[in-house]
């Protein structure tokens, strides 16, 4: 018998859906009770399932399958035209790895970025006890990636990526940033950062999460190729 035959899952009443208007979601929960490592964390990101927080999640809407698990396939992996000028444009950034987020700073980075982005989001408006619950470190999984620009005398921090380290690649938890320099681009530039990074640590994948079509703000998860998407269960490469 394996670990995941014996995990229990819950499933929701249908929801608001937080992508689609007009649609109704059902999402798929993992017992927050059973034990989670690294081996059987992996193996459910291979079926699609994600973490928010300290829930591993599914959506498992039974007439809407617009959400579709999506990974790049690191070391295959070509950066575009604008991708690669966004690598130079942040060349001078520094990375902290770290493993907790003290300090006033980072709050006020991600309150500014979700005042900044997501006035229409569930995350608004944002507060502490909502920061330190959803970006909570799971699992001694979690790494918080903080990119810094130090041209002047005190390093200012421009964005920090959550990431968890799993066997069979990164998870791109989430990503907040200042919303105000636009010109680096950072949104990006965090995510083709950690395909870098997952290539230095010999993982194959960054898993992205959900990409939503129909979506704008999902949308934009299928400009990085190649990419991989889950079709009925199945990992194929995306055209």
């Amino acid at each position: 018998m394996t670990v995941l035959s014996t995990l229990k899952v819950f499933a929701t009443h249908p929801h608001a859906c937080s992508y689609l208007p007009d649609q109704k979601a059902t999402t798929l929960f993992i017992d927050p009770a059973a034990p989670i490592d690294s081996n059987t964390y992996s193996q459910l990101s291979e079926m699609g399932f994600r973490r928010s927080g300290p829930h591993l999640y599914r959506p498992h809407c039974s007439r809407c399958n617009s959400c579709v698990p999506a990974r790049i396939p690191a070391e295959h992996f070509k950066p575009n035209r604008r991708q690669r000028r966004i690598l130079n444009r942040n060349a001078d950034l520094t990375v902290i790895d770290r493993t907790v987020l003290n300090g006033d700073e980072f709050y006020e980075l991600y309150a500014k970025y979700i005042e900044g982005r997501h006035r229409d989001g569930d995350m608004y408006p944002p507060t502490r006890q909502q920061f330190d619950s959803f970006l909570t470190r799971e699992w001694d999984l979690t790494h918080f990636y903080c990119f810094y620009d130090n041209s002047t005398d005190k390093p200012k921090l421009l964005a920090v990526g959550v990431v968890d380290v799993m066997n069979n690649g990164l998870s791109a938890i989430y990503s907040f940033f200042d919303p105000e320099i636009k010109e680096r681009s950072l949104g990006v530039y965090a995510v083709l950062w950690q395909i870098q990074r997952a290539r230095e640590l010999g993982l194959p994948h960054v898993y992205l999460g959900y990409w939503i079509k129909q979506c704008r703000k999902m949308s934009y998860k299928i400009e990085y190729r190649p990419i991989e998407l889950l079709v009925n269960n199945r990992w194929v490469m995306a055209t």
